[in-house]
């Protein structure tokens, strides 16, 4: 698809480096992590540790799709077993116990997965009081983004900081009571999926999603951070 003034952003790569200028105040911040949400919101926040020069992980958080109408989220479900549940979905499409048990359990399955795919079955660092910058590569309906978010909230983490490319123009607003700081480049009042903001917004598979873990471990420690006043090696 060619590139041109219709797209806001030319690929994830791209936007993550947009993004990274809005956050640059963070380069090489102490106890300071950026997570990206896999798999599209890694790539954006590989550019963004890159350019800040932190440490990148990800948090696996998956939707939880209604019967009959997957895409739909009747919840989410994070890594560390933060549960959200859309009481208004379950209770318009009427969703039998049993089949959000089912639906619970596919995606703990899934989670599971994607940890040892991506972190070699380790747990999440632990992250209170740090500074963590979450990442995605856009807000649609933000059920994933928001319970990701929660999630962190109960690890106390110390600042907690939402960054995306683009959203809807109600994203900011609803993130600001949740965070202690949005970033968001784009809130287009026309806005009918995160794709329509890229010319290429091509499905994000586990290869790529490692390149950018690994390559991001590789980079951190070919230039190590500056010591802090007062340190000696």
């Amino acid at each position: 698809m060619p590139w041109g003034q219709d797209y806001l952003f030319k690929d994830r790569r791209d936007a993550g480096r947009q993004l990274a200028q809005a956050l640059v105040r963070y380069r090489d911040a102490p106890q300071t992590i950026v997570l990206g949400l896999p798999r599209g919101g890694v790539v954006v926040a590989y550019e963004i540790s890159l350019a800040l020069h932190l440490p990148l992980d990800v948090l696996v958080t998956r939707k939880l799709g209604t019967p009959g109408n997957p895409e739909l989220a009747m919840g989410a479900l994070a890594e560390t077993g933060y549960r959200y549940l859309n009481r208004d979905v379950l209770d318009s499409y009427d969703v039998p116990a049993r089949e959000l048990e089912e639906e619970i359990g596919r995606q703990q399955r899934e989670i599971a997965r994607r940890i040892e795919r991506y972190r070699q079955g380790r747990a999440l660092p632990a992250l209170a009081g740090d500074t963590v910058i979450l990442v995605d590569d856009g807000i649609a309906t933000g059920a994933t983004f928001y319970a990701s978010l929660a999630a962190l909230r109960e690890m106390k983490v110390g600042r907690l900081v939402a960054a995306v490319p683009v959203g809807p123009d109600r994203a900011r607003e609803d993130l600001r009571e949740l965070v202690d700081e949005v970033v968001i480049l784009h809130t287009p009042s026309s806005f009918y999926g995160i794709g329509q903001f890229y010319a290429d917004f091509h499905q994000i598979d586990d290869e790529e999603v490692l390149a950018c873990l690994e390559g991001m471990r590789a980079a951190l420690k070919r230039t190590p951070p500056p010591q802090e006043p007062g340190r000696s090696g």
